[in-house]
């Protein structure tokens, strides 16, 4: 591949990540907040640099890669909880910042523990659960007045994406794929949504939404667990179209039982 092919197939790359990503996330600010998290936690970043990096590399990259996001769609859990805490007092930059300061050494305690898959699926097993109990008081906040979006917000995060997007892809022939791995997962949709809805709607609504996207979060560390396990035996392709699946599966089934239960309580009422 030409140097001239290879610089216009990152562009490609990017343009097209940064296109889906941010079409997803408008969608996800004009909603409630169930339905915003449902949709900020599927995998609108990390799918399409998933995309990118099998067309690169081969079925065990993938496997290896998806068992180092585990590591780092768990850290953004963490991220989660220090956001949905901080905003609670802090403005938007100030959390956010508050959230990465617990994302940046937990991400760093998974790559150095390296831990194995059946350990690392246990901790997914038992850490998402407590996570959501300890954010599920904050979950009840509502906007005063509908957001309007910033005429700045678009673009700014069109170019975080495409610059997440093309350094995960150009890096990961050097970085390997654990790291790879880490990056692809990235907290940028959740991190994004917070500095750009926050003025609008306030702390408090913003963080029900990133609150109610723990469960989602879950959802994806069994998609990448999933990934992980079939991408040698499958194949890399199958692998991730398996993955994809449950993401989707577990955060329609989440809007369904959360919609059952809002029915069961009006009817009781």
């Amino acid at each position: 591949m030409t140097a001239d092919v290879s610089l216009a197939f990152l562009l490609v790359k990017m343009l097209t990540t940064a296109a889906f990503v941010v079409s997803a996330s408008l969608i996800a600010e004009r909603t409630g907040p169930l339905l915003a998290a449902m949709v900020a936690t599927l995998p609108v970043s990390a799918g399409p640099v998933y995309l990118f990096l099998a067309m690169e590399h081969g079925d065990a990259f993938i496997s290896e890669a998806a068992l180092g996001s585990m590591g780092s769609n768990l850290a953004t859990a963490v991220f989660s909880l220090a956001y949905v805490l901080a905003a609670q007092r802090l403005g938007a930059a100030s959390a956010v910042l508050a959230a990465f300061a617990a994302w940046g050494p937990t991400l760093l305690a998974f790559k150095w523990a390296d831990l194995p898959f059946a350990a690392m699926a246990a901790l997914v097993a038992a850490a998402f659960p407590v996570l959501h109990l300890i954010v599920r008081p904050y979950l009840a906040a509502r906007p005063d007045a509908p957001p309007k979006l910033a005429w700045y917000a678009v673009p700014v995060r069109a170019a975080i994406v495409s610059v997440l997007v093309g350094a995960v892809t150009t890096l990961s022939v050097t970085v390997g794929a654990q790291w790879s791995g880490f990056f692809a997962t990235f907290p940028v949709v959740l991190s994004t949504l917070a500095i750009f809805v926050q003025p609008r709607i306030g702390g408090r609504a913003t963080a029900a939404i990133i609150a109610s996207g723990v469960l989602g979060l879950m959802g994806f560390g069994v998609a990448l667990a999933i990934t992980h396990m079939t991408a040698v035996p499958l194949g890399k392709w199958p692998a991730l179209g398996l993955g994809l699946a449950v993401c989707f599966a577990w955060n329609i089934g989440l809007l369904v039982l959360s919609r059952a239960q809002a029915r069961l309580r009006h009817n009781r009422a």
